[in-house]
């Protein structure tokens, strides 16, 4: 990969220095198309320590494995044989790869991990180059399409004109590293506690088989109060909520500590009211944000590359007069994207809607459905499907 300025022209400037951004570079390049890399000035591959972890579902795994980063990846992630979720009431909902047929459910992989292995197979990616980022929503070289994975915050989306629908939740995310007494044996804890959610996910950073990614939900000056506490009062506060959410997992769990710093970022459900135009094309959080109560926003994003990718594939073997650009090629991954993401996000909107309202009878109700879920296997394998295939 060349680190200057790219005279000639490319297929795709791909702008954004993420996961996603990274990703659609390095399997455009190995389809054969040239790229253009509009990175952000500032951007390094992260060395220090992450608190992020990302739940990565089998599409997602499939993608990085055929651009040979899972391989490395796979050292700094967890596999997740169980899933268990608790209601405010009573309710109880489980998942079991076993159950489902499956190896795992999915793999918690360290997201500085992922991004630093992504960047470095950047460096060796025939057909990249690096050029300077956009400005005013315009590519710095000649190229057929331009591709937009700038996060949530994309300049170029809105310098395009393109709506994007924000729904503050007035929840912030807060997340952390914890070490554990006891092994985790592989399962993810989950509970819904009205009106925060609280994720324990299996980890094997910094103590192999014994340590987890914390992902928080909660409102905003809960937030802060929780990033304000001293390491043996947030601990004190964890082992509270973990205890009024079910006493018992106190003692699967064990003596929980922070391993980490303690990071928080506000929460939204967000949609873009056009994915595509001429030359254009939105990816990943720049397209599309929603809650991480099911873990599937970074599955999403990298689902909208292995779409992108595949439909440029076969445009350029089936219809070789077009561009990458071409807005009726571009119109077919808006088509296979929108609904998949939309129904995702609608299911885990209507879940912290539902589970954020304190009200005593919609309490019995969500409750009593989680039940219910829980004796329908057709509809649990369904849940599962749609989760692995992002």
């Amino acid at each position: 990969m060349s680190a200057t300025s790219a005279s000639g022209r490319a297929d795709v400037c791909v702008s954004g220095s993420g996961a996603v951004a990274m990703a659609l570079a390095l399997a455009l390049s190995a389809e054969g198309f040239s790229v253009a890399w509009a990175r952000a000035e500032a951007f390094a591959a992260p060395h220090s320590a992450d608190v992020r972890t990302y739940a990565l579902n089998a599409r997602a795994i499939a993608l990085l494995t055929h651009l040979r980063v899972w391989p490395a990846l796979r050292e700094w992630s967890a596999p997740v044989f169980d899933m268990q979720i608790r209601g405010d009431d009573g309710g109880a909902l489980a998942f079991s790869a076993w159950q489902q047929h499956l190896t795992e459910l999915a793999w918690i992989a360290d997201a500085g991990a992922l991004e630093r292995l992504l960047s470095e197979a950047l460096r060796y990616a025939p057909r990249v180059t690096v050029v300077p980022p956009l400005q005013e929503g315009r590519a710095p070289v000649p190229c057929d399409l331009l591709a937009i994975c700038e996060g949530k915050h994309s300049d170029t989306r809105r310098a395009l004109g393109v709506s994007f629908d924000r729904q503050d939740y007035g929840h912030w995310g807060v997340a952390a590293r914890l070490r554990a007494s006891r092994p985790h044996q592989g399962v993810a804890r989950q509970w819904f506690r009205a009106p925060d959610v609280l994720a324990l996910l299996p980890f094997n950073q910094p103590e192999p088989e014994a340590s987890y990614g914390l992902v928080w939900s909660v409102p905003q000056a809960r937030a802060r109060e929780l990033q304000a506490l001293s390491p043996a009062d947030f601990e004190a506060a964890l082992r509270e909520a973990i205890a009024q959410s079910q006493p018992e997992a106190l003692a699967q769990v064990g003596e929980l500590s922070l391993a980490s710093e303690v990071a928080s970022w506000p929460l939204a459900l967000a949609q873009a009211d056009r994915w595509t135009g001429p030359g254009w094309v939105l990816l990943g959080d720049a397209a599309h944000q929603m809650h991480p109560l099911a873990g599937q926003g970074l599955n999403l994003g990298l689902a909208d590359v292995d779409t992108l990718v595949s439909v440029l594939r076969d445009a350029r073997l089936q219809e070789p007069w077009r561009t990458a650009g071409d807005e009726r090629t571009l119109r077919r991954y808006a088509r296979r994207r929108e609904w998949p993401t939309r129904s995702m996000a609608t299911l885990t909107d209507g879940m912290l809607q539902l589970f954020a309202d304190e009200r005593g009878p919609l309490k019995a109700v969500r409750n009593t459905g989680m039940r219910l879920v829980e004796q329908l296997g057709p509809i649990k394998t369904w849940l599962v499907g749609r989760a692995l295939g992002g």
